[in-house]
C-alpha cells in the first residue's frame, strides 16, 4: 500500500467491526479508524467539497446528506453481517469553539449533536465515538447526549486530550468520547514521543510566498503583501509581533484589547509541535502559521501533514483549481488521522478484551 493510497479492507482485524462516520469531512476520522483495522462502510456529510477527497483516499462509500435529514434506513444496509458496529463522528465544532463566543442554540449546527443522539438510539450500535472541541463538555447539549447514551445502556467515558500525545505534530486539545455496550472503555494512552514541525514538514521542498510546487500543487503558499513580507522577515520562531519595530505593529494590536493576541503573525518553531491548525492556517496573520525558516505562511500541504494526513492524501482532482479557503477549511476541520487511529485501536483492543464474536440479528436494528 502506498503512503497515500486506500487501505484495503482485507487487512481489517478480527473480530470485524463495521463503522459509519457521520460528519465525515474529507476522511480524517475514517482514515484513522481504517488504519486501526475498523471497516468503515460509509461517510456522511452535507458538504459536496468533501466527496472527492473522501472517496479518493478511503475504502468507503460517501453519502451527500445532512445528518439532520438522515434516517436509520440509510445506514442499516451498510452494516449488514458485521459482528460489531460503531457509530462515529465529529459534529461541527464551530458553535462550541471559544473562537465563536457569539454562537449558541440559535445556530442550527448547535443541534446536530441531537441528531447524532437520535441515530444512536435508532441504530443501536455496539460502540460510539465522538471528537470535538473541549468547550462542548461544558454545554447542556453534551450533558444530554451523555445522559441519553447511558439510558441506552452504553458505558460512557470522555475527556480532553492533547493530540500531540498520539503522534500528531500539533498542540491540539480535543474532547474525545467513547461509549460501549460491552463494558467500561477507555482511550489507550501510550508513551509516544512528540513529533515536531521539523520531523513533519522539514523535508518538503522550499517555496516562495504565492508559489506552488510543480509536483504537488497543494504545496502552495499564500501571497504576502509588502507589509507582511517585512513583518515575517522581522519574526523569529516562537517570537511575537511584540518583537517588531512599532512601525510594523498593526493598529489593532497597539490598543489594549489587541495586546492579548501575541500568537498572530508568528513563526512556528522547528523543534516543537505546531500550534492548533485552524481553518485559516494558510494565512500568516491568522495565527502562528509562519514557516519556521522560509518567509511565508505554511502551505496547504504542510497544514494537512501537521493534521497527520499522509503526504500524498488527495484533496482535489488532478487539474482542478485549488481554492485555499475551501481546502484550508476542510483540512482545519478534520479529525487528525493519528488521533483517530488511537481511537480505533482503543475500540479494537476493547473488543479483544471481551468475549468472542457474535453475529447481530436483523431484528436487532429495531429492538
Amino acid at each position: 500500500m502506498s503512503l497515500g493510497g486506500k487501505i484495503s479492507k482485507d487487512s481489517a482485524l478480527e473480530p470485524r467491526i463495521a463503522a459509519i462516520d457521520l460528519f465525515c469531512g474529507v476522511g480524517g476520522l475514517t482514515r484513522g479508524l481504517e488504519r486501526a483495522g475498523i471497516d468503515v462502510k460509509l461517510g456522511v456529510d452535507i458538504d459536496s467539497a468533501c466527496e472527492y477527497p473522501y472517496l479518493a483516499n478511503n475504502d468507503a462509500a460517501f453519502l451527500l446528506k445532512s445528518v439532520a435529514d438522515l434516517e436509520v434506513v440509510d445506514l442499516t444496509s451498510k452494516l449488514s453481517g458485521a459482528e460489531y458496529t460503531l457509530l462515529a463522528g465529529c459534529a461541527p465544532c464551530q458553535p462550541f469553539s471559544t473562537y465563536q463566543q457569539k454562537s449558541g442554540p440559535t445556530d442550527e449546527r448547535w443541534h446536530l449533536l441531537g441528531h447524532f443522539e437520535r441515530l444512536a438510539g435508532e441504530l443501536n450500535p455496539d460502540f460510539i465515538t465522538m471528537e470535538n472541541v473541549p468547550n462542548l463538555a461544558r454545554q447542556s447539549v453534551f450533558t444530554k447526549f451523555v445522559t441519553e447514551l447511558e439510558a441506552l445502556n452504553f458505558h460512557v467515558t470522555y475527556g480532553v486530550v492533547n493530540c500531540a500525545e498520539f503522534g500528531v505534530p500539533q498542540q491540539r486539545q480535543r474532547l474525545v468520547l467513547l461509549a460501549s455496550k460491552l463494558g467500561p472503555i477507555a482511550l489507550l494512552r501510550t508513551k509516544t514521543k512528540r513529533k515536531t514541525v521539523r520531523q513533519a514538514i522539514g523535508g518538503l521542498p522550499p517555496i516562495e510566498a504565492g508559489e506552488a510546487y510543480d509536483s504537488d500543487p497543494l504545496h502552495q503558499a499564500s501571497e504576502l503583501s509588502n507589509l507582511n513580507k517585512r513583518r515575517i522577515r522581522a519574526s523569529v520562531p516562537g517570537g511575537t509581533w511584540r518583537d517588531w519595530n512599532q512601525e510594523l505593529v498593526a493598529e489593532c494590536h497597539k490598543r489594549e484589547t489587541g495586546k492579548t493576541y501575541p500568537g498572530v503573525y508568528g513563526r512556528m518553531e522547528w523543534d516543537q509541535p505546531a500550534p492548533t491548525m485552524t481553518t485559516q492556517y494558510f494565512g500568516f496573520g491568522n495565527g502562528r502559521f509562519g514557516h519556521p525558516e522560509q518567509d511565508r505562511a505554511i502551505s496547504l500541504r504542510e497544514g494537512a501533514i501537521l493534521q497527520s494526513f499522509p503526504k500524498s492524501y488527495k484533496f482535489v482532482r488532478k487539474g482542478d483549481p485549488i481554492y485555499c479557503k475551501t481546502i484550508g477549511r476542510l483540512i482545519g476541520n478534520a479529525v487528525p488521522v493519528k488521533l483517530a487511529e488511537a481511537i480505533g485501536k482503543s475500540i479494537v483492543a476493547h473488543v479483544a478484551s471481551h468475549s468472542g464474536p457474535r453475529k447481530r440479528q436483523l431484528n436487532d436494528w429495531h429492538d
